[in-house]
């Protein structure tokens, strides 16, 4: 059975209208929210991209029961594994275990500010691999130092601990990222709604792990408008993640998909109020065996969740109803 999410967009909103936001989701009966962890935001119209993890102590202090998840961040360049640590710790325990740690290798558009260079993806993949090993100690407690290939760790011990650690999600989009993300991970995060991710991460890890997708979706009673909203908004998604893995600022991305059409979007994301055509955008995720699909809304929120909450999510619970 599916579990749906909604997509708070650090790129989109600022800090405070994130907050409502997340308050709105939770009372709309979503199941978890996601908040990306983002220094630059993808495109020179997004305007927004505040700092992920001061939103989200806010959202353990405010929230009563929805599920919390980063989704994702880096702890490799721009940030110290240690550190992440130590912030994870404390968002699990403001939020008393509903926090969960997504984790992924990065783009080189908000690590490379920190001027540490942009490596390929075997090194980010084993700095990413070294990063967890770093984390998932210091969570244990106590004091740790670690000298290894790419980090050092001197006497470090997180005081404040959850009584359990958070689960720790890793993104990956191919063979290699799967397999890392069945050693190292207690769930997966893909950004394509494909089978073969599913499978190899089921067959590696073993069936039963959370499997989160993300999707877009632009509603508004304008189709016309919807579909402008979602070019201008989210067109940087469509050249692929070994696109968005590398380029460096919202310039590279404007020029990246400069030739794009409102059609070629709209092809990819549903935009408009007809019912059947999200469902289906959804329910690709589902039958392609993610058991979380979080939902990042573009265009008039307010429409969105009014949208959800009368005709989407009662259409969501029928199907799966039908299928079972």
């Amino acid at each position: 059975m599916a579990s749906y999410g909604y997509s708070l967009m650090c790129e989109l909103h600022g800090p405070n209208e994130l907050l409502a936001q997340a308050a709105h989701a939770e009372e709309a009966g979503f199941d978890f929210v996601t908040i990306p962890d983002h220094f630059h935001p993808w495109l020179r119209s997004q305007h927004h991209s505040p700092y992920a993890w001061s939103v989200l102590g806010a959202l353990a202090a405010q929230t009563g029961a929805i599920e919390l998840v980063s989704l994702v961040t880096c702890p490799t360049i721009r940030y110290h594994p240690a550190i992440v640590a130590q912030k994870a710790a404390t968002v699990a325990t403001m939020s008393e275990g509903r926090f969960r740690l997504g984790v992924g290798a990065g783009e080189n558009l908000n690590e490379h500010v920190v001027g540490r260079g942009w490596p390929p993806a075997h090194v980010r993949h084993e700095m990413l691999e070294e990063a967890i090993e770093i984390m998932r100690a210091l969570w244990t407690g106590g004091y740790h130092k670690h000298e290894g290939k790419y980090y050092t760790v001197h006497d470090a011990r997180i005081f404040t601990l959850p009584d359990e650690p958070p689960p720790l999600y890793v993104a990956a989009s191919g063979a290699e990222s799967i397999a890392l993300a069945a050693r190292v991970g207690d769930g997966l995060v893909a950004t394509a709604p494909e089978r073969t991710l599913t499978q190899g991460y089921d067959e590696a890890a073993g069936a039963g792990k959370p499997k989160y997708g993300q999707l877009a979706v632009s509603v508004d009673d304008d189709e016309r408008r919807a579909r402008r909203v979602a070019h201008e908004l989210f067109r940087f998604g469509l050249p692929g993640w070994k696109v968005q893995s590398e380029l460096p600022n919202p310039v590279n991305f404007e020029a990246a998909t400069a030739h794009l059409r409102e059609e070629d979007v709209a092809e990819v994301i549903p935009c408009g109020v007809d019912v059947d055509r999200h469902v289906e955008a959804i329910e690709q995720w589902t039958l392609a065996g993610f058991d979380h699909v979080a939902i990042v809304p573009l265009g008039d929120i307010d429409r969105f969740f009014e949208f959800w909450e009368q005709e989407l999510q009662p259409h969501l619970e029928s199907s799966m109803a039908t299928r079972r």
